[in-house]
Formats: structure tokens, sequence, C-alpha cells
């Protein structure tokens, strides 16, 4: 991304470090977004213009939707969709790619753990700006290569396509993702690799999610956790104990209460042989396991709500967990809220959610219908809670 225009960024950036609490000091700043003091006392100045990663690692130090902090306001959603085509593309000639540079397989490695980072904090806009060439690239590097290499590199296509199917699913592009987890699936079987297969399959129930095919999607996760790795090393049971933590919810979504209850158990007591932690790009472990005890009693509904609301009046996500993660615990609370008459609280929620990853937040269905109907519930009661609504585009 080309350097934004100098133009009010920099003062954008020191009024929103001067307003936290407590008020962040430039040098606090630099620490947080991992650059420079010199960058940021040279950004707020309106000396210097901000590169686009340089931006965002500013904006999540300092909690805010790096949108807020340019003086265009082009949304994240516009900024994503303007990439998509060219991921579309890409990945049209996974087999045929383009001539260009590949980079060593050492550079790529690390390339894609950063998408994988990214993905977890729940940055999409990096993720799209960087993946369509990063797909590009990985694909020429594993038509070239032969022996372990290649297999090494058709486990990093499938880290990569995970990362760009991320983007796809989040913004509503449900084809482009559906063709991102065939390539998946195209891929892993190179790998010989069936941990990889499983957190495969793990992501393949999104397809049953955004085609409410619940039932379908639990049986299909529930064939693969008998194909995969019995849980004696801690990435086997870290993989294991994930597979059975979305088995739990989309049981849930199919109101089948039984299983959901089941496999949460499983997960449980899975969780408990491991430390919280991010397992084959997934994270697993008992903070991880309570956060779905939310989302399954949210998805079972009635009489399971009260369960969400005791969760949340005992505990809280610790900030290390991926605050795509942390930021859904709260999304879900809040709806746990909405639904048991609690309407302030709910708004909280989300307001928190907000913080902690505007950009999944923002484009996240429940947010909007749970705003939208905060909005109506609470009709001209509260300022911010309109601007948040118009913030997600709430009807």
């Amino acid at each position: 991304m080309s350097a934004h225009s100098k133009g009010r960024v920099g003062a954008r950036i020191a009024y929103y470090r001067s307003v936290m609490r407590p008020k962040l000091t430039q040098k606090q700043l630099a620490d947080a977004a991992h650059v420079s003091l010199g960058t940021v006392r040279k950004i707020e100045r309106g000396e210097r213009g901000v590169s686009g990663p340089t931006l965002e690692a500013i904006a999540d130090a300092l909690g805010v939707d790096p949108m807020r902090l340019l003086t265009d306001r082009a949304s994240a959603h516009t900024r994503v969709h303007e990439c998509l085509p060219a991921l579309s593309a890409t990945i049209a000639t996974y087999d045929f790619p383009d001539d260009g540079p590949v980079r060593s397989t050492r550079e790529l490695r690390q390339a894609v753990a950063e998408t994988a980072r990214l993905r977890l904090a729940a940055r999409y806009t990096g993720i799209a700006r960087e993946v369509p060439d990063l797909l590009g690239e990985l694909a020429r590097a594993y038509h070239a290569a032969s022996g372990a290499e290649r297999s090494e590199l058709a486990g990093l296509l499938v880290q990569a396509y995970r990362s760009a199917d991320a983007v796809a699913y989040k913004f509503g592009a449900q084809d482009l993702s559906a063709r991102l987890i065939d390539l998946m699936r195209w891929a892993v079987p190179e790998t010989c690799d069936p941990l990889l297969s499983a957190t495969v399959a793990y992501v393949r129930t999104e397809t049953f999610f955004a085609a409410r095919a619940f039932s379908a999607g639990l049986r299909a996760l529930e064939q693969a956790l008998d194909a995969a790795p019995a849980p004696t090393t801690t990435p086997e049971i870290a993989v294991r104990g994930a597979m059975h933590m979305r088995a739990a919810v989309i049981a849930g979504r199919a109101r089948d209460g039984s299983a959901a209850v089941t496999h949460l158990t499983e997960a449980a007591v899975l969780a408990d042989r491991v430390t919280e932690g991010v397992y084959r790009g997934t994270a697993f472990g008992p903070d991880s396991v309570r956060i779905h005890e939310v989302s399954v009693a949210v998805s079972l509904g009635d009489e399971y709500i009260g369960r969400a609301l005791g969760v949340a009046g005992r505990w809280d996500p610790p900030t290390e967990l991926p605050d795509e993660r942390r930021s859904g615990f709260y999304i879900e609370l809040a709806r746990a809220q909405l639904w048991s008459g609690l309407p302030s609280k709910a708004f909280e929620s989300l307001k928190t959610a907000r913080h902690i990853a505007p950009q999944h937040t923002r484009v996240h269905p429940w947010v909007r219908e749970d705003a939208a109907t905060l909005r109506r519930l609470k009709r001209g009661d509260s300022e911010s809670l309109t601007n948040f609504a118009e913030w997600c585009a709430a009807t």
C-alpha cells in the first residue's frame, strides 16, 4: 500500500492517544505498535506519511479501527471487497500460476505465519492486501518443487488458503470461501499430515454454517474426528479438542442439545491436558472451551441462555487470547444479554467487542442484528448507540 497522505492522520493518531485512559505517551504507543519512537513523532507532526502496515499496527495499539485514523474514511468492508477480485483471479490459476518472483521457502514460511497472525488478530484488511500475491507465489514455488520441499509448500498453501478464507467468510463472500476450502482439501493430501487434514475438516465446517446445513456439518465433523489421530501428543490433543468445540457449536445450531453437551464435555476433558495456546492455527485450551460454553448456550437458546450469563458472571476472557476469539465471546454474550432483557449490558458487551477487534465486530451479522434491535428498544435514548448502529451498518 502506498503511503497515506500526511493530512490529518497524525493529528488523529495524537487525538486517540490522548483520549485513552490511561493516556498513552508517544513512547508507549511506539512500543505497543512495534515501531520506533521517531516514527510516531514524525507521523504525529505530519512530517511523514504512514504505510498501511504501520497504520494498522498503530490502530491496533490504540484499540481503534484503522479506518478511524484515515481522512478518506473508506471502510474496511470496502477495502476488503476491492481486494477480492485479485484473490479470485489468483486461485483460479492455482494449477497454472502466472510467472513471477519466488522467495525462499524460509521467507515464504514467515509470510504465511504473518497472515495467520493477522487472522487470529482479526486484521482482515492486512490479509486481503497481502494474500493474493502470496498465494500466487506459493503456487509457483509448489509446482516447481519436489520431495520434502513440495510437501512443506503444500502445507504452507493450506495455511495461506485458510487465512484468505477467513477474509472471504467474514465478509460474506461465501462462494469464494467455499472455493478456498476446496483448495485446502486439494492441497492437504500432499502434506501427508493427518493433523493438518483434521484442521481442514475444522475449517470446512464454515460451509455448513453458511448453508445452515447444521446436521450435515455435524456428521462431517464427527466423521473427521473418527479419522483424526489419537490424542497422545499436545498438538494431537489440541486439534482434537478444537474439533470437539466446533462440533458442539454446530450441534447447538442443529438444536441437538445432547450432542452439543457431549462434544463440549469431550473438549473440556482434552483442554485440561494442555495449556491455552494456538495449535495448528486454532486457539485451544481451558479458556477457549469456556468461551465455547457461551457459544453453545446461545446456539441452543431457551433454557440454556442462563448458562451463558453464568459463565460471564464469574469470568472474563484473558487478554492473551487471540482478539478474534475474545471479541467473539462478547458478541455472543451480548446476544444472551439481549435475549435476557438486559439491553444496556448487551450494548456494553458489543462496545467491548468493538474495542478488542473492530474489523471482526463490524462485519459480524449478529452485531448488526443486535444493534438494530437495541436501537429499536432504546430509540432516542443514546447517541452512542445510534453511532454504533451506523458504524456497523445496522438497519
